[in-house]
């Protein structure tokens, strides 16, 4: 009897077995790599094996090499760490651009990033169309993401962080463009990154929601151009609760004395909020500002750190 039910429960045991295997444990670091010894050829097949609302971080690996894709995390897909092997030779590149059948503003990124905690590092992200009207290199709208020594270059809305609830850190990148390069409604900060304009025109277009504290915050920043560019603003308010704000920033001397446009709607002026602190360089020039615009004082500054900026909420980026 006792035999019998020993047997019983180890056919028991296979049957439940068969049914619901075990699982090995995936592994938490996937290759991508174009020459084939990676796991992956694509980025985007990479993606696509990470499970849904996943807890633990996952890796994915890129090795150099130039991949063309449009790469898109959707947003169930979390603590997702894109790491390249080298910011300048591990590139992902598309040239979607408004004026292809089908391509508006919001899906002509190359990347696009909907899901939370998403750390992208070591990386360029291109938008290839060149200078044809608006072509999104990076799109960011997931809470939390971190952009980390990246290159992000493209022309007209090369970068469109955005997002209502959306809270973005940007550190040590490189960030070039034309025309409103760095635009929408996250709450974003670019720390000790470089800012290069290769037009005269705006680096930002902030479209604050009236209900966020903070837009767009640059601490130690460099502004830098291509040679002959010699008007630039720092801003123009994409909607009337635009919020823009340079701290530490050396700026050269392609930014205009006045600083900050009005998008020719002078009622933007009484609802934006564009400031600066202790600018630097020849593009600094606090005197001659247009008298909408705000110097913080050093009490007022106390709050432009990542703890505050973030909503008490920074340890997802405090380490950086």
């Amino acid at each position: 009897m006792k035999s019998f039910l020993c047997d019983k429960y180890v056919l028991i045991g296979i049957v439940l077995f068969c049914i619901f295997p075990i699982q090995a444990k995936e592994a938490s670091i996937i290759t991508v790599a174009k020459d084939g010894t990676g796991d992956f050829f694509t980025v985007q097949e990479a993606i696509n094996s990470c499970r849904a609302y996943q807890v633990d971080e996952k890796t994915i690996f890129i090795k150099n090499g130039t991949y063309k894709e449009k790469v898109f995390i959707d947003n169930y897909l979390t603590h997702i760490n894109i790491i390249g092997e080298n910011k300048e030779n591990t590139v992902i590149t598309y040239d979607d651009h408004v004026g292809k059948e089908g391509i508006i503003t919001f899906n002509s990124y190359t990347f696009r990033v909907l899901g939370e905690n998403i750390r992208i590092e070591n990386i360029t992200v291109e938008n290839s169309a060149g200078p044809v009207g608006q072509a999104v290199a990076l799109h960011v709208d997931g809470d939390c993401c971190i952009i980390n020594n990246c290159k992000i270059t493209g022309n007209q809305d090369a970068l469109y962080a955005t997002g209502s609830n959306s809270r973005q850190y940007y550190r040590n990148c490189y960030i070039e463009g034309t025309t409103d390069f760095i635009f929408g409604a996250a709450t974003a900060v670019f720390d000790t990154c470089v800012i290069h304009s290769k037009k005269d025109s705006y680096i930002t277009a902030a479209n604050t929601p009236e209900n966020k504290g903070f837009g767009f915050v640059f601490r130690n920043c460099i502004l830098e151009a291509d040679s002959g560019v010699s008007k630039v603003f720092l801003g123009r308010p994409w909607r009337e609760y635009a919020k823009t704000v340079f701290i530490y920033c050396t700026m050269g001397s392609h930014i205009t004395p006045e600083g900050w446009h009005n998008w020719s709607d002078p009622k933007r002026e009484l609802t934006t909020f564009y400031a600066e602190f202790n600018s630097n360089g020849p593009g600094a020039n606090s005197e001659k500002r247009v008298k909408w615009s705000y110097q913080l004082s050093p009490e007022e500054l106390k709050k432009y750190n990542l703890q505050h900026i973030f909503s008490y909420c920074s340890n997802w980026c405090i380490n950086y």
